[in-house]
């Protein structure tokens, strides 16, 4: 390369610069791993975050887009020890070297706690410890489903407790990992085929102790959604009495070992029995007392029946039913006389009032009446005819028609308006004539008003 300065050296835009540069690193460091503490750290709208990975002696600024922030398990916070994935690149507006994060994850046995604490916060916000939704273990289980390792330890403390508690009981075993990244999806569809098949009316989800990480695959979401979501009650007997799991706060009951949790499911059998001696003696002390009572009863009903036969009490009812019968007798024979007597008394009385004789007296006056108003109609319609005959002969001398008659006539309009006068006329009007036999019609030539 020649001298800075010279004639034939290329020179660059400050943009050309850059993306040379930025090519450069692309090419020659595709992927490093790069441990550090988190400072600087911003969020903005946009998804995506930024911040600053230092050490004691340098610091590198960092992005991390919005797709890989989406899969953290965790919270990024300022002073966080992590370990990221990265591409090493260049933002070109500034001129700015950085990493863009692929993955990132806390350093150390510190970071599986964080996660379990960050996803006991969110469960317990959405209501999955709430007390409310812990379900009742059955007093005595018809049958009990296991979800462990069957090769584990736990699965051997589990029967062994099991058998001398409660021996009668059926039990189911459903066989899953409990550890490695496969466990939490054999757990998950353990709980989902216990529910489905609904053999079991109590599960037990156990296994024996280990580390935090050994123990991880009972503090997934995903489990502890399955376990929220069961219609069959939960006991979880996770690890020794110090180990907590998400499991134990999701459970309906937390039980501190697998023995434990074997315990809480089943009553001690002996006790069992020895109550129910119990009962069996107070059941038979109760009838025996029962059956002293009604044999007493029985002796007094005894007594009193000897006292009064019910032989003697029928003799007294027979006589006193004929007694009743003979009064019965009586009673209808006398009512049935007195109503005969009744019976003859109207008779006569509506022979008196026989109404026969006032209706030949009315047939009689309405026979005479007739005839008097037959007379009395035409006298009324005679006279009326000569009266009707008297008032035509009358009323034809002052009709103006027996005028006509005599060479008179009635003049009137077209209209039937009679004229009495030439007032009435104007020059060219038509008018009727009317003669004693037809009529003319003429026109107005002259008026005269004389």
């Amino acid at each position: 390369m020649e001298a800075f300065g010279h004639s034939a050296t290329k020179v660059f835009s400050v943009s050309q610069l850059n993306s040379s540069v930025k090519y450069l690193l692309e090419q020659n460091f595709f992927a490093v791993q790069v441990s550090g503490e988190i400072s600087n750290l911003s969020h903005p709208s946009s998804g995506h975050i930024y911040f600053t990975l230092k050490d004691e002696r340098a610091q590198v600024r960092c992005a991390m887009f919005r797709s890989q922030v989406q899969r953290l398990k965790f919270a990024p916070e300022n002073g966080l020890q992590i370990q990221a994935s990265a591409n090493v690149s260049l933002y070109e507006a500034r001129g700015d070297y950085q990493l863009i994060i692929n993955q990132l994850q806390e350093a150390g046995d510190g970071a599986l706690r964080r996660a379990f604490e960050q996803l006991k916060e969110k469960l317990a916000a959405k209501g999955l410890f709430a007390p409310e939704h812990k379900k009742t273990l059955p007093t005595i289980p018809s049958c009990i489903g296991i979800i462990t390792s069957p090769s584990g330890a736990a699965i051997r403390d589990i029967l062994s407790v099991l058998k001398r508690r409660f021996p009668t009981i059926p039990i189911i075993i459903y066989p899953v990992m409990v550890q490695g990244n496969e466990a939490k999806y054999a757990i998950n569809q353990a709980i989902i085929n216990a529910n489905q098949r609904k053999d079991c009316d109590v599960l037990i989800l156990a296994r024996g102790g280990g580390s935090l990480e050994d123990l991880w695959a009972f503090n997934e979401e995903m489990v502890a959604n399955a376990i929220f979501k069961s219609r069959i009650p939960i006991i979880s007997g996770i690890g020794h009495e110090t180990d907590t799991t998400i499991t134990d706060y999701v459970s309906d009951l937390r039980a501190a070992t697998p023995t434990a949790a074997a315990e809480h499911c089943t009553p001690d059998a002996q006790q069992w029995l020895g109550q129910f001696q119990a009962y069996e003696y107070q059941l038979a002390q109760l009838m025996q007392n029962k059956l002293q009572q009604h044999i007493r009863h029985l002796d007094w009903i005894t007594k009193n029946l000897n006292q009064q036969h019910p032989g003697k009490r029928l003799q007294i009812q027979a006589q006193r039913l004929d007694e009743l019968e003979l009064r019965l007798k009586s009673t209808l024979q006398n009512q049935l006389n007195q109503a005969k007597s009744d019976l003859k008394a109207h008779q006569a009385q509506l022979w008196q009032f026989n109404p026969a004789h006032k209706l030949a007296q009315l047939r009689n006056c309405y026979t005479h009446l007739n005839s008097r108003l037959n007379s009395s109609i035409k006298n009324k319609l005679h006279e009326n005819q000569q009266k009707f005959t008297l008032l035509s002969q009358t009323l034809n001398v002052v009709s103006p028609l027996a005028t006509l008659h005599r060479g008179y006539t009635l003049t009137s309009t077209e209209q039937n308006a009679l004229l009495s006068s030439s007032m009435q006329l104007n020059i060219g009007q038509i008018i009727k004539t009317r003669f004693a036999s037809g009529s003319v019609s003429s026109q107005i030539q002259e008026v005269n008003h004389e």
